[in-house]
């Protein structure tokens, strides 16, 4: 006979707790949020797995399984952020105007999409099947939309395109010193207001068509 001690009986109406199933589908969304944190904050260089993982509440290992290595995982943010601004700013029918607008308030409302795209073209990373794809279509419809008439078409589409997209970046990336020079909040809502209308008035001078 066994002079251990008998384990304390359980309760009659304690619950009965039954191991909880993993949920991968939502532990890799937790580390692709995770992660759109860390490379915004510190780009791909100076991102960290150890962070990403200790930022999600999941084990470092995980990461690996769902993602492969580091390169896969900002890979992956990429394309997430690009889908993200794809579906808000759509440019089926080439309305330039329209995008802008759209994408700047997507940009202003998500700044990690922009701090991303920054840093990606700053540490010269190459651009992801997801992103090439998504660009290309937006240059077809602008293409598109000058051969209709709705559009200038005395320059190149690519070029077009290439130029109010940095538009709609033009306020929020704008140098500290630049948004000093302003008389109200560089964010503040009034401040936004104003530039917007700027925005969408100076895209509108340079996509329509000339007489």
């Amino acid at each position: 006979m066994s002079d251990s001690p008998a384990p304390p009986a359980t309760p009659a109406n304690a619950p009965v707790r039954s191991p909880r199933p993993r949920d991968a589908e939502a532990t890799k969304a937790l580390l692709l949020r995770a992660a759109t944190e860390e490379f915004a904050e510190h780009g791909f260089a100076g991102a960290r797995i150890d962070r990403i993982a200790e930022r999600a509440g999941a084990n470092k290992r995980l990461l690996y399984v769902y993602f492969g290595d580091k390169q896969a995982l900002f890979d992956a943010v990429v394309a997430d952020q690009a889908v993200g601004v794809f579906r808000a700013a759509p440019m089926d029918d080439g309305d330039l105007v329209a995008f802008a607008a759209a994408r700047f308030d997507y940009v202003l409302a998500h700044p990690e999409a922009g701090r991303i795209a920054a840093w990606r073209a700053f540490e010269q990373l190459a651009a992801t099947e997801t992103e090439i794809a998504n660009f290309r279509s937006r240059v077809d419809a602008v293409a598109a939309a000058q051969r209709a008439g709705r559009v200038r078409a005395d320059l190149p589409a690519i070029d077009l395109f290439a130029i109010v997209l940095r538009m709609t970046d033009s306020w929020i990336s704008a140098p500290p010193a630049l948004r000093a020079v302003g008389t109200t909040p560089p964010l503040s809502p009034t401040r936004l207001r104003e530039h917007r209308a700027a925005l969408l008035a100076a895209v509108r001078g340079v996509v329509e068509p000339h007489p």
